[in-house]
């Protein structure tokens, strides 16, 4: 029985041991890839070592960035695409032949540690895919147990609108369409198989959906006299980060399952926007991500004011800055390194280099107020290869929507010329906004026109204009 005894105390330190280790607090990047112009797998392998990231995230299981980081001491997540999530669900064959396919041939060289089942599944509404979640992490899990990834933990990433409520903190709870159907029976699945509760959080979208109200060094992590106390946590915090993280703690708390850890899967701040994105700059990213590194980096761990001295393991976005996302013009400035692989900012994902140590100076921050002047709404400088059959569809609309927009473009008009349906597309556009913009009209056309301070006018043209406020 001693010989027992001891063989199983042996046992239990080494599987304490090998979870101590799995947790490191040195940060991580999510390695995107929506850019025509980025570089090579084996060159951007390289950019990610000179940031001294401890971990990469990669949005699917691309064989060529694999093999870039075979012996790499880089941790590794790589992800199911969500179209593949009902057929992983209802197979365990499938889920199987994904993972021989796009696991067992890299592993244990390249050090794939997480297999993340979609991306942010439970954001948009429900296409056949949210009620196939859950079974298909269990199947993942079982076609890895197959294949012996013992190492391997599966996992889901959720952006914070799974919450119905986040405020106060202490208030936190998942939304209703989604917590006991889909949250619950995930969260059992992440407690038995100590995984984590993947969660992507973003303090610039609500301080940007709300500047007057959110102070900005409170959520740029800098705030010296500005806190917020919860009134039925009594809990204290210091930055909006934490508010956000505990939000998701005490809602899987009310759900019962209250030590799940966390695992921040994306966070960052854009360095570049459309003109009427307030506080995007380099200056704000670089002091959020430098504060973000240094919080989730601290020895001994600092963690939240719901799980203090806890070691949360993150993953910044992003590599690059990536000219083919769509939506407005920060989703293509969130990255760390332009696509030439110079950096935006200096930054060590390591923690080891002091904010003092960042020697050159950032250029001051001159978005942080709302734009008050004039715009015109014309077609996105991202669309010199816009879908000609797209761009003609919507001046069509955009002339069709009110009376005499389009007039001026007529034959003969005064801005008629350059007859090219890139002036045509960028009139109409503006004309549509200037006239509707106080009814509710925006400047988008699904992603064909951005709004801007330069005036397009040319010569007897005077191109409508109209201001945010």
């Amino acid at each position: 029985v001693p010989t027992l005894l001891h063989s199983f105390s042996l046992l239990l330190l080494l599987l304490l041991l090998l979870l101590r280790a799995e947790i490191s607090s040195r940060a991580g990047v999510n390695y995107g890839q929506l850019g025509n112009n980025l570089p090579s797998p084996a060159t951007s392998v390289e950019l990610i070592k000179s940031l001294r990231a401890k971990r990469v995230k990669l949005y699917d299981a691309n064989p060529k960035i694999l093999r870039a980081l075979k012996g790499t001491d880089i941790q590794v997540s790589v992800m199911i695409p969500n179209e593949l999530i009902p057929n992983v669900s209802a197979s365990q064959s499938f889920s199987d032949r994904w993972v021989r396919t796009n696991v067992v041939p890299f592993y244990p060289s390249t050090k794939i540690r997480y297999l993340l089942v979609g991306n942010e599944i439970l954001t948009n509404p429900d296409v056949g895919t949210w009620f196939n979640l859950v079974p298909a992490m269990r199947r993942v899990k079982l076609s890895l147990r197959k294949f012996r990834l013992h190492k391997v933990k599966v996992g889901t990433p959720h952006a914070t609108n799974v919450l119905e409520s986040s405020f106060p903190p202490s208030n936190g709870t998942f939304r209703s369409d989604i917590a006991v159907r889909v949250i619950k029976p995930m969260l059992q699945f992440l407690n038995r198989t100590r995984s984590f509760m993947f969660l992507d959080v973003y303090p610039y979208f609500p301080w940007a959906a709300e500047p007057s109200n959110i102070n900005l060094d409170y959520a740029l992590f800098q705030a010296h006299n500005v806190t917020y106390t919860d009134p039925l946590s009594n809990l204290t915090y210091t930055n909006l980060f934490d508010q956000i993280v505990d939000a998701v703690v005490f809602a899987m708390k009310r759900l019962g399952y209250p030590g799940i850890r966390i695992f921040i899967a994306e966070t960052g701040w854009p360095s570049a926007g459309d003109v009427d994105q307030i506080g995007a700059s380099i200056y704000n990213a670089a002091v959020y991500n430098r504060n973000a590194v240094k919080k989730l980096t601290a020895k001994p761990p600092i963690g939240t004011p719901a799980r203090p001295g806890v070691v949360i393991p993150s993953i910044l976005f992003a590599l690059f800055n990536e000219n083919q996302k769509g939506g407005p013009g920060t989703e293509r400035h969130f990255g760390l390194l332009y696509p030439n692989g110079t950096a935006v900012y200096e930054i060590d994902l390591s923690g080891q280099t002091p904010l003092s140590g960042y020697k050159k100076p950032l250029p001051p921050p001159t978005t942080n107020e709302p734009y008050k002047g004039e715009l015109w709404c014309v077609v996105a400088a991202e669309e010199g290869s816009a879908n000609e059959t797209a761009l003609a569809e919507a001046l069509s609309w955009a002339c069709s929507q009110g009376k005499g927009i389009c007039d001026p473009l007529q034959p003969g008009g005064k801005c008629s010329k350059p007859d090219s349906l890139s002036w045509h597309a960028s009139y109409a556009f503006s004309a549509y906004w200037a006239q509707f913009k106080k009814l509710g009209g925006t400047c988008s056309f699904n992603g064909l026109a951005a709004l801007t301070a330069k005036d397009p006018s040319i010569g007897r043209c005077k191109v409508p204009s109209g201001r945010l406020a």
